[in-house]
């Protein structure tokens, strides 16, 4: 590796130590009903989001909620000694990727068949400290 290559890994090693990481496989909900939750949460302090998910109709709010209690848990996994709740911590990044979609076959009418797609999504939560 060169010294500028080097200088650049290390830097960005450095930006990570910080944050936490969470991600989410495979959720079978549309990656557009998935985005209007990350959407709310976006930038929010992460007791405030939890509060906001945990009191949230829409059906993707569940899963959504757990993964951002397992980002926290890794924050503090990784800031050993120090409380989440004590600190200011703020949802960084939400990022809803799309994944496979199963398909399935619809009835429709004079026996012909429609095609169905039933979508799923990955989910990837950055948890950093406020600024």
């Amino acid at each position: 590796m060169g010294a500028r290559k080097k200088i650049a890994a290390d830097k960005r090693k450095e930006a990570m130590k910080s944050v936490a990481i969470a991600k989410l496989h495979d959720v079978p909900t549309s990656p557009r009903k998935m985005r209007q939750v990350a959407d709310i949460i976006r930038g929010v302090e992460v007791e405030k989001a939890l509060a906001i998910l945990r009191f949230s109709t829409r059906h993707a709010s569940k899963p959504m909620e757990k993964l951002l209690v397992s980002a926290m848990h890794n924050w503090e996994a990784k800031n050993d000694g120090q409380k989440a709740s004590d600190t200011k911590l703020v949802v960084r990044t939400v990022m809803v990727d799309e994944s496979t979609s199963l398909k399935r076959m619809l009835p429709a009418p004079q026996g012909r068949a429609y095609r169905m797609k039933k979508r799923s999504n990955h989910v990837t939560i950055i948890v950093d400290k406020a600024e």
